[in-house]
């Protein structure tokens, strides 16, 4: 039997090869397409399509401008006709029903069903009763109440949108266990939500901390929340993230628009003392510092120090923790490395099998030093910075 090649012993076998399908669409029609989609989204969750007006969340307006864009747009009619089957192109979008929202009666009514309804004097049917999602609805509305010193915060709300708008500001999906700091800005509900106050507030079952937030809401309204009660607003499930975090876009080269596999969404800077009794540990012990960073807890990647020649063999006392968001590990750890690697300690241990070990990220650095150098990451400036050991300072 002669042998065949590929193309011959699949078409014996009958199979049909299908040529892979290259896009030949351009980065500008793509994102085009991107942009589109984000409105159907909305269009699938609301029933209609986005409009402007104050009274309307930021997304909401910031995709009815987008969606009056591509109405304009020459080759938006052809380019989205696939994917535009409610219309929202040429203005016809009929609003959809959303029938899991429902109960039965209205349900029955929206599709014209009345024959074989019970007569209105029936006791079975129960009256002023209202659907669950109703009441809760009406209960999270409940717990909001007018802010009266909203002006002073409606800067800050401003400054977020015009941010979104410009591209100086980016969302994140709220993951689960993220941290809730002071000042933060969330979307929950289509709302913007801002951070205004930490006040004393019980622990859970489970001994965490439960601190009690004033939470101020962009349609002038706030509210009482207790952070659990924020945290699972924003997770509710424990599975599908349905809030976001707004953060400022830092176009240097720490933080950014795109996830890259070494990003977290929030994590901590760490800073420890040894306690090791090696001699130039212990005479130089208040200006030698290990810098490092995390995405969990600071006490349990410590936890092992003692035994560990990177914490040189000693306990370690954690000296300050600085919180941050949308954080690429690698890239901040290098910046550091870079920004200290004149103060880097030489120094020589052995581990615990007599073999030499030369540990890292241990730089003879002031903690007052390290804290400008973290704040600067926090504005961006630091990329011009570099460290003098002479002076024990930071300068351009």
């Amino acid at each position: 039997m002669p042998e065949m090649d590929d193309d011959e012993l699949l078409d014996a076998l009958g199979v049909e090869v299908v040529p892979l399908k290259v896009s030949s669409r351009t980065p500008r029609e793509e994102r085009v397409i991107a942009g589109f989609e984000d409105i159907l989204r909305f269009y699938q969750t609301h029933g209609r399509a986005p409009m402007h007006g104050e009274v309307r969340d930021i997304f909401e307006r910031l995709y009815a401008v987008r969606l009056d864009q591509l109405r304009k747009l020459p080759e938006a009619q052809t380019l989205l006709a696939e994917l535009d089957g409610p219309g929202l192109l040429s203005g016809t979008a009929q609003a959809q029903v959303d029938v899991d929202a429902l109960d039965e009666d209205a349900l029955l009514a929206e599709l014209g069903i009345n024959h074989g309804l019970p007569e209105q004097n029936d006791i079975t049917i129960l009256r002023n009763v209202r659907p669950y999602v109703e009441i809760k609805a009406a209960e999270e509305v409940a717990n909001r109440t007018p802010c009266a010193d909203f002006e002073h915060f409606k800067p800050l709300f401003e400054e977020a949108e015009a941010g979104l708008k410009s591209g100086s500001w980016i969302t994140k999906p709220f993951v689960k266990n993220a941290s809730i700091e002071l000042g933060d800005f969330f979307i929950i509900g289509g709302q913007v939500a801002y951070v205004a106050e930490f006040n004393e507030g019980a622990k859970t079952k489970d001994g965490r901390e439960n601190p009690r937030l004033r939470v101020i809401f962009d349609n002038r309204t706030e509210s009482d929340l207790l952070l659990r009660s924020l945290s699972r607003s924003l997770y509710p499930d424990g599975n599908t993230p349905v809030g976001r975090r707004l953060i400022r876009k830092d176009d240097g080269p720490l933080f950014g628009g795109m996830a890259e596999p070494d990003d977290i969404e929030s994590g901590t800077i760490y800073v420890l003392r040894s306690q090791s009794t090696h001699p130039f540990v212990t005479e130089h012990r208040e200006l030698i510092h290990k810098i490092g960073v995390t995405g969990g807890k600071v006490e349990t990647r410590i936890a092992g120090a003692a035994k560990d020649a990177t914490y040189l063999l000693a306990d370690v006392e954690i000296v300050a923790t600085y919180k941050l968001h949308n954080l690429n590990r690698t890239r901040l750890e290098n910046i550091f490395h870079r920004l200290f690697a004149a103060a880097q300690i030489d120094l020589t241990i052995e581990d615990r099998f007599g073999n030499p070990v030369k540990p890292k990220e241990w730089f003879l650095v002031p903690l007052h030093v390290i804290d400008e150098a973290v704040e600067r990451i926090r504005d961006g400036s630091i990329t011009d910075m570099v460290y003098d050991p002479t002076t024990a300072r930071l300068s351009k």
